[in-house]
């Protein structure tokens, strides 16, 4: 084995950088921890630059590293728990390319037959189960509006459950003028809401669910921008027997993504 790194060790150092925003952006890089995210990452090697492993990491995974061309990097305990957000690091890190498509693109090409838009929608956690949800329901993009959580944060790239490299993603798009053009191409725009004057059932009897559709989702406390579910071609609200007041963000996306697979 060679020589293990340590954290003052200068690719460890760089590799640090990616825990931040602005470090993943100046690199164009960011980091995949543990078995599953790196798995879904190395099944796609030209994507990604390195893999960090401790000693016990590399030991315990040997079947997920062998015979892989990306270089293993061998490092300290304490370097891993460096790289890592997490309380008890796996010592497992891929650096990855940043998996970006443009906005534009969902336009100027044949738009996938479900999508998802997210508006200000805050918390990484939700932001990679909801990226986790669209996947398992068959989307084909993940739009991040202006405001979101970043999906190459560390939290979001755990939560996601390495489906961040099964669908397309598009981060900060400007939505007041990404909706409109996907609505002209052909696209069913629908925007989640509690309030809304359509009860999801009422879709899938009139047949607005079978494609192209894009569910918008919004911020966990205040929803979808009024301004933006004015976009929409409705506003939909899930329809409730009990007496809860209302679903979380990510209880209702899945309702609703698994809804449309299903009159897909």
């Amino acid at each position: 084995m060679a020589e293990l790194l340590t954290e003052r060790s200068g690719r460890v150092a760089a590799a640090r950088k990616l825990t931040r925003r602005n470090g993943r952006d100046a690199a164009g890089l960011f980091l995949a921890e543990g078995r599953q995210a790196v798995a879904e990452a190395l099944a796609r090697p030209d994507g990604v630059r390195e893999v960090f492993a401790t000693e016990v990491a590399a030991a315990a995974h040997r079947d997920l590293l062998a015979g892989t061309t990306v270089p293993i990097r061998w490092v300290t305990d304490k370097a891993a728990a460096g790289l890592s957000e997490t309380v008890t690091p796996q010592g497992l890190v891929a650096v990855c390319e940043l998996r970006d498509v443009s906005a534009e693109s969902l336009t100027t090409t044949p738009p996938p037959r479900l999508s998802v838009a997210l508006a200000e929608l805050a918390d990484p956690g939700n932001a990679g189960t909801v990226l986790r949800t669209a996947d398992a329901c068959g989307a084909g993009a993940v739009v991040f509006g202006a405001g979101s959580a970043d999906p190459y944060g560390g939290k979001a790239v755990r939560s996601s459950a390495g489906s961040l490299f099964h669908v397309d993603v598009v981060r900060g798009a400007p939505l007041e003028t990404l909706l409109p053009a996907l609505r002209a191409a052909g696209v069913t725009v629908l925007a989640a809401d509690g309030g809304g004057e359509v009860e999801l059932p009422a879709l899938v009897a009139d047949g607005r669910l079978a494609g192209p559709v894009l569910w918008l989702f919004g911020n966990e406390a205040r929803g979808v921008p009024a301004e933006l579910a004015a976009l929409a071609d409705a506003r939909v609200r899930i329809p409730m027997r009990g007496r809860a007041e209302s679903l979380n963000l990510a209880a209702a996306a899945a309702i609703c993504l698994y809804t449309t697979q299903l009159a897909q």
